[in-house]
């Protein structure tokens, strides 16, 4: 009811503020004997924690995770799973200045609108500081389907007009920008240098795939895979869009061109990204999101305050002067999360179908 919550057999629910004490999460459905210790999760929060690098926030959030419930020595034991992560570097008096303006660009209008207040704290709920719990349960339905060899991995494809090509998964983790493309560097070095010193921001592209996923995952009509993927990835804080496979570059396509013909021994091609009428096809799911250049940036905008007078605004404080950058291990937690939830539906509702996919890959 409250949007708090995201999938139906694997289900998240989070809770916390930006300068809130901690934040937590709530996963049901995660089946028992798993084993799971909090250096599963700690990778990848690790991964996206603010302050590790010179190119994001300098909010410096140490991000370690507490497992509450729902593991007995190491093992899961098919209970919920308690998560809780303490905030430990909230500077709110940064934000005294804005507490009576609305930032343009932000949800302070929006929620004001929807609650009739709001934390005006870093943006209390509506910062991406609360993505760490999706990350946090992400980790987990990454280790449970890694178990059938199911990778999902993500990388940084595009910054402002710098794109990147998928040359080599293991650079995406040896440099701060998840880049794949060791010739992109210097430029996105040099570029987010400007944007420090201008005090500006920039958008950004962020690509998922998933590899080894099965046939079959995915409901008709309403909840199909790339219907429920699509709403998870919408639900990341900047993302203005999503697209599958080939995306809006199809526009321009022939339907001879764009259609994934078929062979005795698979697909030719994988413009649908891994996904025909909602449904996983066997091939790479590959996804894309387009990320907003932040809105707290030093250059001053106008807007008005809640007494309706025109004011000037300069949003001060510790900000992403490219949010993409840290959206990499974001995304792929909500990837991880829908794939996972919707391998659980396929495996209570075809379980026959589903055991006979897993036999000819054993």
């Amino acid at each position: 009811m409250a949007g708090n919550s995201i999938g139906e057999f694997f289900r998240v629910t989070s809770f916390g503020e930006s300068h809130g004490k901690a934040l937590g999460g709530i996963i049901d459905g995660i089946p028992p004997g798993l084993s799971l210790c909090e250096k599963d999760i700690q990778g990848d929060l690790n991964r996206r924690r603010p302050g590790k690098s010179r190119y994001t926030t300098q909010r410096r959030e140490t991000d370690i995770v507490e497992i509450l419930s729902g593991v007995f020595q190491g093992i899961t034991t098919g209970t919920s799973i308690g998560l809780l992560i303490h905030n430990v570097d909230c500077r709110s008096q940064d934000y005294n200045d804005i507490k009576d303006v609305y930032r343009p660009g932000h949800a302070d209008y929006t929620y004001m609108c929807k609650y009739g207040l709001r934390d005006y704290r870093g943006g209390g709920r509506s910062s991406a500081r609360e993505t760490v719990i999706r990350v946090a349960a992400g980790a987990i339905a990454k280790k449970y389907l890694r178990k059938y060899n199911v990778i999902v991995r993500g990388f940084l494809s595009q910054m402002g007009n710098i794109c990147c090509s998928l040359n080599s998964w293991d650079e995406v983790e040896n440099n701060d920008f998840f880049c794949p493309d060791t010739s992109c560097l210097k430029e996105l070095d040099l570029l987010i240098r400007h944007l420090k010193k201008s005090g500006d921001s920039v958008g950004a592209k962020v690509t998922v795939v998933a590899e080894n996923v099965l046939p079959g995952l995915g409901e008709p009509v309403f909840d199909k895979l790339d219907a429920d993927l699509a709403h998870a990835l919408m639900s990341i804080n900047a993302v203005k869009g999503v697209e599958v496979g080939d995306g809006f570059s199809v526009v321009n396509k022939y339907g001879s061109e764009n259609r994934d013909e078929m062979t005795s021994s698979g697909f030719s091609s994988n413009h649908a990204g891994g996904i025909l009428g909602g449904i996983s096809t066997g091939e790479n799911i590959v996804v894309h999101i387009a990320l907003k250049p932040t809105s707290s940036i030093m250059i001053p905008g106008m807007s008005v305050n809640v007494f309706g007078d025109s004011v000037q605004v300069i949003t001060k404080g510790r900000h992403d002067p490219c949010v993409g950058i840290r959206a990499v291990p974001i995304a792929e937690a909500m990837v991880s999360i829908v794939l996972m939830d919707h391998w659980l539906r396929q495996q209570a509702q075809c379980m026959d179908v589903f055991n006979s996919y897993l036999k000819k890959i054993s």
